[in-house]
């Protein structure tokens, strides 16, 4: 597969990533490994008790549908990922069991340095109902192509 440097993105570039639809079990495995087992998240009385119709995922599992690695970009940047530096997210609508959600990264800034360059990716989930559940940026240190390489 055609690796991609920094010179390759353009801003506007978009990658997506496969719908997933958010389920008991990525419940269980996120409390796994979190530790965070708060009610709304797991007992429906307790949030239909608040006014929701259904239990509310964990936002930060809602991030981790926005991973790089998940998207079809993964396989082409195995060359030039050096580190994922940053990470924002705001929450605009709730996300419940059951929703699937669709992932996109947008090339939105391209910052160049000598040999890498700052890769600045807008992220977006939505639901099913197309609606913007989520919004942020990644962003990640990425190398440059080697002079005279192609």
């Amino acid at each position: 597969m055609r690796q991609l440097y920094f010179e390759d993105f353009n801003v506007g570039d978009s990658f997506a990533s496969p719908s997933k639809t958010i389920s008991d079990a990525h419940f269980v495995a996120f409390v796994g490994l979190t530790g965070d087992n708060h009610p709304i998240h797991y007992d429906i009385e307790y949030c239909r008790k608040r006014g929701y119709p259904e239990r509310l995922s964990h936002g930060l599992l809602n991030v981790a549908q926005t991973a790089l690695g998940a998207s079809e970009l993964a396989a082409q940047v195995h060359e030039c990922m050096i580190a994922f530096l940053e990470q924002s997210s705001r929450f605009l609508a709730p996300v419940y069991v059951g929703d699937t959600l669709s992932p996109l990264l947008t090339v939105s800034e391209l910052i160049p340095k000598n040999s890498t360059g700052i890769l600045k990716m807008r992220t977006t989930l939505h639901n099913q109902r197309d609606e913007l559940v989520l919004e942020g940026e990644h962003v990640y240190l990425v190398k440059k192509r080697e002079s005279g390489a192609k």
